[in-house]
């Protein structure tokens, strides 16, 4: 049964095995892929295999490290739900892990990618900084349909599908492409589309949800998240 209570108690001997075998088989194909702030954000709020996060745990330390926390929410929110939650460093992530017969591919977000795949960088500032002033531009204009639609463009483009450079490197960062091996194959080899990181660009291009994505943004610190808010308050506001 999904609640919008994580109660760690319920947890079944079956839960903690499909979190260990998700864990271990994601991070170890993962490893030499990933942004390095995103494993050393793994370090920072204590993920491991052997125990599922408990949600009290993890936002005592984000709670210190950046003033963000989690919530827990059966499925998907609306949007405007959902923005105002980042508008206010709050994430929304479901308690419920998928089955061992759903081990290979889920069509909805559990809590291995809410959990494994956002919430570590929850921890970083520049990261978040951004997730917070998308959401507070998204209330501003969240009776504005189109406008609306840039935002989850940009939010998928970046939060959920987002590649960095780092070292000379192409990494990822994006949790929908962490928590998924065929996303980060493909977003890794010479078939996908890269290009440079143009928040006005994303904010005009179509996305799908029901397949593998053609084409990533590379970004060169997340510190340009944050710094291309002036053209995309551009785009919003005038």
């Amino acid at each position: 049964m999904r609640t919008t209570e994580q109660i760690y108690s319920n947890y079944t001997d079956e839960d903690f095995k499909v979190w260990n075998i998700l864990y271990n088989r994601q991070l170890a194909f993962i490893e030499d892929k990933v942004a390095s702030e995103f494993l050393q954000a793994l370090d920072v709020i204590k993920f491991s295999a052997e125990s599922i996060p408990n949600f009290n745990e993890i936002n005592s330390i984000l709670s210190n490290l950046t003033g963000w926390n989690i919530i827990t929410v059966p499925n998907l929110a609306p949007a405007e739900l959902f923005f105002t939650h980042l508008a206010n460093k709050r994430f929304t992530a479901t308690c419920w892990l998928r089955t061992l017969e759903q081990i290979d591919y889920l069509e909805e977000p559990d809590m291995f990618h809410d959990v494994f795949a956002h919430t570590p960088l929850l921890s970083n500032k520049e990261y978040t900084d951004f997730f917070q002033k998308m959401g507070q531009r998204a209330l501003k204009v969240i009776h504005d349909p189109a406008k609306v639609t840039m935002l989850q463009r940009l939010y998928w483009f970046t939060i959920e599908f987002g590649l960095i450079r780092s070292n000379g490197q192409t990494k990822i960062y994006g949790a929908g492409i962490i928590s998924s091996k065929e996303e980060t194959a493909h977003a890794m080899s010479k078939e996908s589309t890269k290009l440079e990181y143009d928040a006005v660009k994303i904010m005009n291009k179509e996305f799908r949800t029901d397949t593998i994505q053609d084409t990533y943004y590379i970004l060169d610190s997340f510190e340009q998240l944050s710094a291309s808010f002036s053209v995309i308050d551009h785009l919003l506001f005038n």
